[in-house]
């Protein structure tokens, strides 16, 4: 008989807000050639020989800002998504799938997530990254690392890649629920900034569908809360070294607003399944400051749907429709699947 796996990903985090953990994470993120293209005999001695050494010890400070007592944001709101998951998944399936969280860097690694779901009797495996935007630096990247694992395991189970959910219905209502609840709570900015992880626009360039996917992700929000142009814009965040990156750009838009006469803001980011280090800090703190400092008296961070009810849902829907357009499977809302 056939068992399902669901293998639920995000990018990961360093274990500790250290420069020491920071290293080793780093070392492993940035030396991804779907993040960094360059050459290997170029990109190592500027990774080994002056990032590492250097970039550590600031980065650190910035986790520390964020850092819990549960730990990493990341790390505990990815996993109480995998619970809640799995919980909601009892519901909807005659034969639940067994879900399993792993990072595509640090822990839990995606060879020990792959590990449990062998060990599980799974025999097909949905993997589910946590990325609603496709990108050659995510999802790709995803991809291939848990096709490589699954090599190092000697494992050939059947892989299937759940590759965006951008434009999911369940995913918009999900966002646009948020947005109204919030401002139901601490009042409606004069603007809503949709904030996105910038990548290197030659990326887009080549045919990476990224950029056009957060475009849409934002229009279809801005039509469900039925919201006119003057009251929305898409911006990118997070720029990583040098060459052109996808813009306008959050922090400079932020500045610019506030120097205009704007004075209260929202800043969505769609694009984070979960809170972390991009969102709670380089948003929800360094550009509030920016913004506040430039002239901007009201700075409101609308927070990622991390482990929302509607959200969990949604990637329950998300997984369903899925199933539904993959041979041999089958699984309708309500009913048991076959």
């Amino acid at each position: 008989m056939n068992h399902s796996g669901i293998l639920l990903t995000n990018l990961g985090t360093p274990d500790a807000p250290t420069a020491e953990a920071v290293r080793r994470y780093l070392a492993e993120f940035l030396w991804d050639k779907n993040v960094v293209g360059l050459p290997r005999w170029i990109w190592w001695p500027v990774l080994h020989g002056i990032i590492l050494r250097r970039r550590p010890p600031f980065i650190a400070e910035h986790y520390k800002k964020i850092w819990t007592s549960e730990g990493s944001p990341l790390l505990f709101i990815s996993e109480k998504q995998g619970k809640k998951l799995q919980q909601q998944i009892e519901y909807s399936f005659q034969e639940p799938p067994t879900v399993v969280l792993g990072m595509r860097y640090g822990n839990p690694s995606l060879v020990s997530a792959l590990e449990q779901l062998k060990k599980s009797g799974v025999t097909r495996i949905i993997t589910f990254p946590l990325y609603p935007q496709y990108s050659v630096t995510t999802t790709k990247s995803t991809k291939e690392a848990v096709i490589s694992a699954l090599g190092e395991l000697g494992w050939a189970p059947d892989v299937s890649t759940i590759a965006h959910y951008y434009n999911h219905p369940a995913y918009i209502a999900a966002l646009a629920n948020s947005i109204q609840e919030y401002r139901g709570v601490s009042g409606k900015g004069e603007l809503l900034l949709f904030s996105f992880h910038g990548i290197p626009k030659r990326l887009v360039t080549r045919g990476d569908p990224y950029y056009d996917q957060c475009l849409k992700t934002a229009r279809s929000v801005v039509e469900k809360l039925g919201l006119e142009q003057k009251e929305w814009r898409v911006t990118f965040q997070s720029k990583f070294g040098f060459g052109e990156w996808l813009s306008p750009a959050t922090e400079e838009t932020l500045r610019q607003l506030a120097r205009d006469g704007l004075k209260s803001v929202d800043v969505i980011c769609p694009g984070f399944s979960a809170d972390c280090l991009e969102t709670l800090e380089e948003i929800a703190d360094m550009n509030r400051d920016v913004f506040l400092s430039e002239g901007g008296e009201q700075f409101h961070y609308i927070p990622a749907l991390n482990d929302r009810p509607d959200h969990i849902q949604a990637l329950v829907d998300i997984i369903k429709t899925h199933i539904n357009e993959s041979p041999g499977y089958r699984a309708v809302s309500g009913t048991p699947a076959t």
